[in-house]
């Protein structure tokens, strides 16, 4: 599928991607509203109303803000989080894929909407700093994936050949973003939730499982690497 001797660069995001997206759709839609209404003392139908108004912001840099959120709601969001911190966990062969990566040499680039207070708590309890060779956060860059701003700024602060990159994220809305900045290699994911069904993606081509980009070891390969 890929032809890895035309790949300087791949980009890619964490959230459904590299990390299950159970613990985000289960924390943003049913554990923060229900706390939420438990904090404020408020009748248990306040619940659709909070989720409503965490929908209202999905694409825009408030939706993935874990301080606009604590200061909006009034409660201390990343404690929250910490609640499940247990539902965190890496997709499939992810980790698979990130070391065959760091045997292969291409340069390996977090480029996730997640927030600094997201990266701090999923980082460490994952161990995927170990395989990148940069993180950048769309809040470093004041613009959210989605936005053509984004691949500009990101060029200005980790250099890329559009041409010679792969990109895979598990949203349509952002892979179609980068593919107008003009990325050639670009990647969805079928199943970013493992708690919910397939997804279909018309306009790109989605993984199931990572092996599939790898190419097929020959015998003596892995005493060279």
């Amino acid at each position: 599928m890929i032809d890895w001797r035309a790949i300087d660069t791949v980009l890619l995001d964490m959230d459904g991607t590299l990390l299950d997206l159970h613990f985000d759709s289960h924390f943003w839609l049913e554990h923060l509203p229900r706390r939420y209404v438990e904090l404020h003392r408020l009748d248990a139908a306040s619940q659709e109303t909070i989720r409503a108004r965490i929908l209202r912001e999905q694409g825009t840099l408030n939706w993935y803000s874990l301080a606009y959120w604590s200061r909006e709601l009034g409660i201390d969001v990343l404690s929250l989080k910490r609640e499940v911190q247990h539902l965190i966990g890496l997709r499939g062969d992810a980790l698979d894929f990130l070391r065959w990566l760091k045997r292969a040499h291409p340069r390996v680039v977090l480029a996730t909407n997640a927030d600094r207070e997201g990266l701090a708590l999923k980082l460490p309890l994952t161990g995927l700093e170990e395989y990148l060779d940069a993180i950048v956060s769309s809040a470093d860059l004041g613009v959210p994936k989605e936005a053509q701003e984004f691949w500009f700024a990101l060029q200005e602060v980790e250099p890329f050949d559009p041409e010679r990159t792969l990109f895979i994220d598990d949203n349509p809305a952002v892979l179609e973003s980068a593919r107008e900045f003009g990325i050639r290699h670009l990647l969805g994911i079928k199943r970013p939730d493992s708690q919910k069904p397939e997804k279909e993606l018309e306009e790109f081509i989605a993984l199931d499982r990572f092996a599939t980009l790898l190419p097929e070891e020959r015998p003596g390969d892995e005493e060279d690497t």
